[in-house]
């Protein structure tokens, strides 16, 4: 979504104008972003901003995937999250059992902590992120708890440039345990297997448009599907021969693909 239909509050020209082309053609379509720092409720209510009204079943995040893949491998394990309050809200609701990390008043250090750990550590897009919750995240992986992650963009796109993503917190506590995360957004067949058990669509049928070559166009490439780079965001044109992923096809932004679709 950043840098493929908006960027930051600002919606990208020709966007609406695509969607209305999908539909004209017979075809459906999906927002899905990685950034698992706002939960599905509030992604609608931004786009709703931007004239764009859609239902919950039209919107998924690497938070939903994460949900999900908690549900289905690890039912019941208790959850130590570094994400925003948003997703925080996203995952009590769905029945996941977050683990509250407690402190040992008695110990000489601040920071110490009680030897109970959480069964995982899920790392997301948490851009209420604080050295407590860095440091314990280290400090539970080292004794044993699972490392899960919502998805590896190592930067966000913003209007003035990018911030630093979900894969860049995680490079840091990597860099500390030595342990590296199980991802399970974009590009991974976790989120592909999500998208067709909803839409009841195969693979084959589906396109997955992004900016992102590691990430929006690998999803397609690497998993059945195709892969459609958008030129709006991340990654430059020059950049694509030395991929290894390679695109299926490129376009300057949606609103081209949009027009092509309109047969302008």
């Amino acid at each position: 979504m950043d840098g493929t239909f908006y960027l930051g509050s600002d919606i990208l020209d020709g966007a609406l104008d695509f969607l209305e082309a999908v539909e004209r053609a017979g075809k459906r379509y999906i927002f899905f972003t990685n950034n698992s720092s706002t939960s599905p409720k509030l992604y609608i209510d931004k786009l709703a901003g931007m004239n764009c009204h859609i239902s919950r079943d039209m919107i998924m995040t690497s938070g939903d995937v994460m949900i999900r893949y908690l549900k289905s491998k690890h039912p019941g394990e208790s959850v130590y999250l570094l994400g925003t309050p948003a997703l925080e809200e996203n995952f009590r609701e769905e029945g996941i059992d977050l683990f509250v990390s407690e402190r040992d008043e008695n110990a000489a250090m601040s920071h110490a902590i009680c030897e109970k750990i959480p069964d995982i550590v899920v790392v997301a897009f948490d851009k209420t992120l604080n050295y407590e919750k860095l440091s314990n995240a280290c400090v539970y992986i080292m004794k044993g708890a699972k490392f899960l992650a919502t998805h590896l963009d190592i930067n966000c796109p913003v209007k003035d440039g990018f911030i630093p993503d979900c894969g860049a917190m995680c490079a840091a506590i990597e860099l500390s345990t030595k342990v590296k995360p199980k991802f399970v957004g974009k590009p991974f067949k976790e989120t592909v297997d999500m998208v067709v058990d909803a839409t009841g669509v195969d693979a084959s049928k589906i396109s997955f448009v992004g900016d992102r070559i590691y990430t929006d166009v690998a999803t397609g490439v690497n998993n059945g599907a195709m892969g459609v780079l958008v030129l709006t965001g991340e990654t430059k044109l020059s950049e694509v021969p030395d991929s290894e992923v390679q695109p299926d096809v490129i376009f300057d932004s949606i609103k081209e693909m949009g027009e092509i679709l309109s047969g302008k």
